[in-house]
């Protein structure tokens, strides 16, 4: 079979039978806390697979060039799709609605286009490890948008919708705004974690799976 297939990409696939197990959910417009918790989980994924991957240090060039590739792909449909499906479940259906979504997804695409060219220009030239991000990163997502629909019950169904596309609408033009974002250290990773496993059971607590 065309592709490589070692420990390095394990979790990046994890992350995106995550997502796409969410997709389903949302599409089914039942159970939507499950896509909200499968964009936890592809964060959670997301956060590590790099650090994983360098820590094969006989990687061929093909191999890291292929990371590179699967990883924006994967990261397209777990932070730049699964979010809208989410909007959408949860009533994101009227004009104005369609064109948000369209943006967050265009501004992921973009985003991560952009990000993997410069990441192999910067390859070129050094081998040290990226020290910042240009632009909100898309994985942010995975910790934005279950904290704002935990708080579906507060806002109301009524008005959730559009709260929830203005959050997208926000995060999407931050993916392509040119500022720089310092890389997340170990130890802010895992505060990371920390704020995500609080969501996980927060979102349990409220909602429990309906």
């Amino acid at each position: 079979m065309i592709g490589f297939y070692n420990y390095t990409v394990i979790l990046t696939y994890i992350g995106l039978a995550s997502a796409v197990t969410g997709i389903y959910f949302a599409m089914e417009g039942k159970y939507v806390i499950v896509s909200v918790i499968a964009l936890l989980v592809a964060g959670l994924c997301d956060m590590f697979d790099g650090k994983i991957a360098r820590t094969k240090k006989n990687r061929t060039e093909a191999e890291k060039k292929f990371g590179i590739q699967i990883d924006s792909l994967c990261d397209l449909i777990c932070f730049g799709f699964l979010p809208g499906a989410i909007g959408w479940a949860v009533g994101m259906r009227e004009i104005y609605h369609y064109f948000i979504l369209v943006l967050f997804t265009l501004s992921a695409v973009v985003r991560l286009a952009y990000f993997n060219v410069m990441e192999e220009e910067r390859q070129k030239k050094t081998k040290d490890v990226r020290k910042t991000y240009e632009g909100l990163p898309v994985t942010s997502v995975a910790l934005i948008m279950p904290l704002f629909y935990g708080f579906r019950k507060n806002i109301g169904e009524e008005y959730f919708a559009d709260v929830y596309a203005v959050v997208m609408l926000v995060v999407g033009i931050a993916f392509i705004t040119r500022f720089k974002v310092k890389k997340p250290q170990m130890k802010t990773m895992l505060i990371f974690v920390g704020i995500g496993a609080l969501e996980f059971l927060w979102l349990l607590y409220r909602y429990k799976f309906r």
